[in-house]
C-alpha cells in the first residue's frame, strides 16, 4: 500500500485547509481504518481523526466541532476538512491505513502551519 498525502500549506489562524490522503496498491481498497496524525515540533505524533472500514469515526477532542474525516471509496482517498484553525494545529500531519492483517502502513506526511 502506497499513501500520498497532500494538501498542506500556510493559512492564518481561523482559516481553512483541506488534505487528501490517495491510497493505491493492492490492500488499499479494504481496510480496517484509516487516519490521520500529526506532530507539532518538539511533541509526539498523537491521532487526529480516524475513519473504520464501515464508515464509523473518532476525533481528538482538540478537534471536535472543528475537522471532518471522510472517505471517497471511488477515488480510493481519504480527506480531512479542517476549519477554524488554531497556531496550536500546527504541525506534519501523516495519514495511515490499517489493513485487515493489522499492517499499518504511513504517508511521507504534509506540513500545516498556521499563523497567529
Amino acid at each position: 500500500v502506497q499513501l500520498q498525502a497532500s494538501g498542506g500549506g500556510l493559512v492564518q489562524a481561523g482559516g481553512s485547509l483541506r488534505l487528501s490522503c490517495a491510497a493505491s496498491g493492492r490492500r488499499a481498497y479494504s481496510f480496517a481504518r484509516m487516519a490521520w496524525y500529526r506532530q507539532a515540533p518538539g511533541k509526539e505524533r498523537e491521532l487526529v481523526a480516524s475513519i473504520g472500514g464501515g464508515g464509523s469515526t473518532v476525533y481528538a477532542d482538540s478537534v471536535k466541532g472543528r475537522f471532518t474525516i471522510s472517505r471517497d471509496n471511488a477515488k480510493n482517498t481519504m480527506y480531512l476538512q479542517m476549519n477554524s484553525l488554531k497556531p496550536e494545529d500546527t504541525g506534519v500531519y501523516y495519514c495511515t491505513l490499517r489493513s485487515y492483517a493489522s499492517d499499518d502502513y504511513w504517508g511521507q506526511g504534509t506540513l500545516v502551519t498556521v499563523s497567529s
